[in-house]
C-alpha cells in the first residue's frame, strides 16, 4: 500500500479523473513523483467499479482501492447491508475480512468487531479504509482468523466466514471442505466460541450438500441482484436440530422480491399441474436456486406448467410475483413447425427454454428469429409431455 496516494492532491487528481478515458490516461506519465501510472489506474480503475458496487465508498475522498481482484471479490454495498440484518449482539469477528465491505456493516449494527485478513497489504488497506470512513470500533488483525481465534480465545456473539471457493489442485470448487478455511471440520472448534455462525459461500454449492456439510444450519438466504444469485448465506446456531427455513430475495429495479418457505414443508407438499392459462409467471433466479416451487404454488395458487419446467400459470393476474409475469398471446404446438417458421421469420422475440431439449441459439437458427424487440417466446414442455411454445407479452420483471 502507497501511503502518498492518500494526499489530498492525488485523491483531487483520482476524482478529477473519473470520467477520463482510462487506457488513454494510462500512457501518460504520472504526474507525481512518488506514484506509479500503474498505481493511479489501479485506483481509477478500482473506484470506477465501486461507483455501483459500493457507492458510499465511491463517494468518500480518501478511500484506497485494492487492485481489481480484490474489489470483484468483495461484497456490494446492497448485500453487506443485508447480510448485517441477519445477525445482532454486541461481539462479531471475520474470520477472512479482505476488503473489509462487510466488516464495515456489521460495525453499524456491533459494539466490537473484529477483522482478520492475512494478506498483509488487503488488511493494511481495510485498516486505512475504516479510518476514513469512521468505523471506529473495528480492530484489524494481520495473520489467519482462526489461529487468532483458538490463540486468544475470546468468545463472540458471532462469527462470520466467508471460505475461499478455490484450491490450489482443482480450480474451482464445490464443496465446502475443500476451502479455507475448512468450516464444516471446524465447526466444534467455532462453537466452542460461539453461539451463532454466519457464513457465505459460492451461489454454486448445492444446498442439499451444504446442508450435509454444515449441521445445525437454521436459515439459508438466497441473495440475487438484477435476477443473478451473488450469496448464499447460512445461519448456524449451537445444537440447532430443527427445520431449515430458506429465505429469498432479489434485488430488482423494480425493487425487492422476497420469499420464504420451509425446507421440510417443501417436500410434502402436494403439486398441480395445468395447461397454459391466460397468464404466465417465472420465478426469478433466487427461487429457482431455491428448489421451492412446491411452496411457490401453494402460496400463489398457481399450477406449474410440468413439474421439471418451473413456469406457473394462471387464468387471472395476480401482482408482485416474485420473478417475471406475461400474458399469454399465443399457443403454438411444437410439432406445427411450419406454422412456427412463417409466423417469427426474421422477426424479433426474447426466447426462454424451460425444461426443452433444444438450446435458444438452435432455436433460433431453426427459425430464424433475431434478437430482441416487445415479445417472449418460451419453448417449454406441458403437463402432457408435449412440447409446446408459448408467444407472450411481459407485464413486468
Amino acid at each position: 500500500m502507497n501511503s502518498k496516494i492518500t494526499q489530498p492532491d492525488v485523491q483531487h487528481f483520482i476524482f478529477g479523473n473519473t470520467d477520463t478515458d482510462l487506457p488513454s490516461l494510462s500512457l501518460k506519465k504520472s504526474p507525481f513523483g512518488e506514484i506509479s501510472m500503474p498505481e493511479i489506474m489501479q485506483q481509477l480503475e478500482s473506484r470506477k467499479k465501486a461507483q455501483k458496487k459500493l457507492p458510499s465508498w465511491y463517494g468518500s475522498m480518501g478511500i484506497y482501492y485494492p487492485p481489481r481482484l480484490s474489489m470483484e471479490q468483495s461484497s456490494s454495498e446492497k448485500t453487506a447491508m443485508y447480510k448485517a440484518g441477519l445477525a445482532d449482539g454486541k461481539t462479531l469477528i471475520d474470520l477472512t475480512g479482505g476488503l473489509g465491505v462487510d466488516c464495515y456493516y456489521f460495525s453499524r449494527k456491533f459494539e466490537s468487531v473484529t477483522h482478520c485478513e492475512m494478506n498483509r497489504e488487503l488488511s493494511a488497506i481495510a485498516t486505512h479504509n475504516f479510518g476514513i470512513l469512521g468505523a471506529d470500533n473495528i480492530l484489524t488483525v494481520e495473520g489467519n482468523g482462526v489461529d487468532y481465534l483458538l490463540r486468544e480465545g475470546h468468545r463472540y456473539d458471532w462469527i462470520y466466514a466467508d471460505p475461499s471457493r478455490r484450491h490450489d489442485h482443482k480450480g474451482k470448487v464445490f464443496m465446502l471442505g475443500d476451502c479455507t478455511p475448512d468450516i464444516p471440520s471446524l465447526l466444534p472448534q467455532l462453537f466452542a466460541h460461539t453461539g451463532n455462525i454466519l457464513v457465505k459461500t459460492s451461489p454454486l454449492l448445492d444446498i442439499s450438500s451444504g446442508l450435509r456439510e454444515l449441521p445445525g444450519t437454521r436459515e439459508i438466504h438466497i441473495v440475487a441482484v438484477n435476477n443473478e444469485v451473488r450469496e448464499l448465506l447460512w445461519v448456524l446456531k449451537k445444537d440447532f436440530n430443527g427445520p431449515c427455513h430458506i429465505h429469498t430475495i432479489n434485488y430488482s429495479t423494480n425493487g425487492e422480491q422476497r420469499f420464504g418457505f420451509d425446507r421440510e414443508r417443501e417436500n410434502i407438499l402436494a403439486e398441480s399441474h395445468n395447461l397454459p392459462q391466460t397468464f404466465l409467471y417465472e420465478p426469478n433466479a433466487a427461487i429457482m436456486k431455491s428448489g421451492g416451487f412446491r411452496s411457490l404454488s401453494a402460496k400463489t395458487g398457481f399450477s406449474s406448467l410440468h413439474r421439471h419446467s418451473h413456469l406457473y400459470t394462471s387464468g387471472q393476474h395476480i401482482p408482485d410475483f416474485p420473478g417475471r409475469a406475461f400474458r399469454i398471446r399465443e399457443i403454438i404446438p411444437y410439432k406445427d413447425k411450419k406454422l412456427l417458421r412463417t409466423a417469427w421469420k426474421d422477426k424479433k422475440a426474447h426466447i426462454t427454454t424451460r425444461n426443452f431439449p433444444e438450446s435458444v441459439e438452435q432455436l433460433r437458427k431453426k427459425f430464424c428469429i433475431r434478437d430482441g424487440g416487445t415479445s417472449f417466446i418460451f419453448f417449454t414442455i406441458d403437463r402432457n409431455n408435449e412440447k409446446t411454445v408459448l408467444v407472450c407479452d411481459k407485464l413486468y420483471s
